[in-house]
């Protein structure tokens, strides 16, 4: 348990989340000083143990990194060391020691679990946004001019509040900018704005990031369930030259044998 204790400094302040709302940065915030204030001191074995660790390990990193490293591998994943090491400003090869031994002892931390849990949530985002990606990407690839010939097999769901033209403006800009970008939906929204065929849509210049994003969500579900059906369709066989004439061949070596059994049968 040191590797635990060593990281919950005993009467250090937590930290306040900057990147989450008000109200759940004030949760985490007492969550981390609860655990801060719970911790117990060293024991002369483990103030020895800690004292050699030190000198082969990391020894400036606070709560502080501690925690934007935890925030580094929910916002790009365990794997992408590069980006979490720009995020947190250090050495590519430090994030790479602090890394390999986090996983190898991420299980003595006392709310393991809980930093999993978070970890996990936050790679099952980056791949949702990959798969959204992927569709639009495939959908978008199926005209020449997607900003005027896209069509969005809308079902029952085509509702009548936005047009099919508002829709299609929202997908092909959404793809343009970039699904997988953070503030994708505040850059769509200022794109609405600026867009000369909607300078007198009064209802879709006035709509929120929010009311955007909700929108694209839906058309998105659309568009998946469109392509995937597209995938999973049986493929359609062309025969080749050589199919053809060996069918061919086939044809005329059964007729042949119909003939010659029926020129027997008349004797």
């Amino acid at each position: 348990m040191l590797f635990t204790t060593i990281i919950l400094i005993r009467n250090e302040n937590a930290d306040r989340p900057k990147d989450v709302p008000a109200k759940e940065a004030e949760k985490r915030q007492a969550e981390e000083q609860k655990l801060i204030n719970n911790a117990r001191p060293l024991t002369e074995k483990e103030q020895e143990e800690k004292t050699e660790l030190l000198t082969q390990a990391i020894t400036d990193w606070t709560k502080r990194e501690f925690t934007q490293f935890i925030r580094g591998n929910e916002k790009y994943g365990r794997d992408d060391l590069e980006s979490i090491a720009k995020e947190m400003e250090r050495p590519l090869e430090e994030i790479q020691r602090y890394a390999k031994v986090f996983w190898e002892r991420v299980d003595e931390l006392q709310d393991s679990e809980k930093l999993l849990s978070q970890i996990e949530k936050g790679e099952a985002r980056i791949q949702r946004k990959y798969a959204v990606k992927k569709a639009l990407d495939a959908k978008i690839a199926k005209y020449k001019a997607p900003f005027q010939q896209l069509r969005i097999s809308y079902g029952t769901n085509k509702g009548k509040t936005y047009t099919e033209e508002e829709d299609r403006f929202l997908v092909c800009e959404t793809h343009r900018l970039g699904y997988d970008k953070e503030n994708v939906f505040e850059e769509l929204r200022q794109s609405v704005r600026m867009a000369p065929q909607f300078r007198f849509d009064w209802f879709l210049k006035s709509r929120t990031a929010m009311e955007l994003q909700r929108r694209c969500n839906t058309l998105i579900t659309l568009i998946e369930r469109e392509m995937g059906e597209v995938a999973e369709a049986k493929p359609v066989v062309v025969a080749t030259a050589a199919d053809k004439k060996k069918a061919s061949s086939n044809a005329q070596k059964s007729g042949a044998s119909a003939a010659k059994k029926a020129k027997t049968s008349s004797k």
